[in-house]
């Protein structure tokens, strides 16, 4: 039997032109890692294409703990939703080598 641990996986769908602010904060508030790819669809917004750069999403996925969780997710919250097309939202996830989260 494999013991998994619980952790957080924080998905967020942002504009790429603030890719690198974003990765900045997320370091800084505890997240030990990141995966950023590129994104494209439709929201309220319209489309998002990943064709032209200054159009295009990105999608950084972190996983960890809930409260650095909470915390990167308040941030992101008082700080971007306001100017910019972001989404965020948080899972339930089981992990092995939970010590790298």
């Amino acid at each position: 039997m494999t013991d998994y641990a619980k952790r957080r996986l924080l998905t967020i769908v942002s504009e790429t032109a603030i890719e690198s602010r974003l990765v900045a904060d997320i370091e800084r508030l505890g997240a030990h890692g990141y995966t950023v790819t590129d994104a494209r669809g439709k929201g309220h917004r319209g489309v998002r294409s990943s064709a032209w750069e200054a159009n295009s999403n990105i999608r950084i996925e972190v996983v960890c703990d809930e409260a650095t969780a909470d915390t990167i997710a308040e941030h992101l919250r008082t700080h971007y939703y306001a100017d910019f097309a972001m989404i965020l939202f948080i899972s339930e996830v089981a992990v092995l080598r939970s010590e790298k989260f």
